[in-house]
């Protein structure tokens, strides 16, 4: 394993965030407060108990996921699409370097990102609502996995990507919808019986769902489907990432 290679673009990547650190950290920060004051402070003040937690601490482990899957994606496609628009993916193809250590070096980079923003969101969090977290260690394991998995997912958008309208378009029309749909500002138990079912269609209700559980104990699903979703998805992108390469994909043109 060539450490110093991963380190190499994995340093790189992160440099980026931090020469970006508005764009990157203070604005998903923001925006995600934005909807603390709106959803938790506003409209949750007027709004019952859902299955004995008030509005705005719901609404927390929603927010945190949808900034973690746009964010995962966003880094990860974005990070990858760059050297191929720029050329330079081809000295990395041709470089002493396997296909592990590049895939670990970018995913690892765009999944740290998401964590540390993640965890900041968690923090600031805190000045709008009360909440407590009923399993730490799973709270923990299910944002590592669901960053890992997305910036997979966002990798495959990357190399697939040959313009930046494409780069945008599944974000935009596929994942934030998804997101949107999947419980982070509701229960879908509070949906009719059809839209229910319906909904368990949409992968990221699992997501949303096994981490809320992991902060108050409910969810919409088994939490061991919750977890088994996170990790066959994952095993998906993986297989999908081994395909790409083994194929070169876009990569080898």
């Amino acid at each position: 394993m060539n450490v110093h290679a991963i380190r190499a673009i994995y340093g790189f990547e992160l440099s980026r965030t931090w020469r970006t650190r508005f764009q990157s950290i203070a604005a998903p920060v923001l925006s995600t407060s934005l909807y603390f004051i709106v959803f938790g402070a506003a409209i949750g003040s007027r709004m019952a108990h859902i299955d004995g937690v008030s509005y705005g601490a719901f609404i927390v482990p929603g927010l945190i996921m949808l900034s973690i899957l746009t964010e995962s994606v966003s880094n990860a496609s974005f990070g990858i699409y760059m050297p191929k628009y720029s050329g330079t993916i081809y000295e990395i193809l041709s470089a002493p370097i396997s296909t592990a250590e590049i895939v670990i070096g970018y995913i690892g980079a765009a999944a740290t990102k998401s964590v540390i923003l993640g965890s900041i969101i968690l923090v600031t969090a805190r000045l709008f609502v009360s909440f407590s977290i009923a399993h730490p260690v799973w709270m923990v394991a299910s944002l590592l996995l669901t960053a890992v998995t997305f910036s997979f997912f966002g990798f495959i958008i990357g190399i697939w990507a040959d313009g930046w309208e494409k780069l945008q378009i599944v974000p935009l029309m596929v994942v934030t919808p998804l997101t949107f749909l999947g419980g982070s500002f509701y229960s879908i138990s509070m949906l009719p019986p059809l839209w229910q079912k319906v909904a368990l269609f949409n992968p990221v209700v699992y997501l949303i769902s096994g981490f809320r559980w992991s902060f108050y104990g409910i969810s919409d699903v088994n939490i061991v489907v919750s977890f088994g979703m996170i990790v066959v998805f994952l095993l998906a992108c993986f297989a999908a990432v081994w395909v790409i390469f083994r194929t070169g994909y876009k990569l080898k043109a």
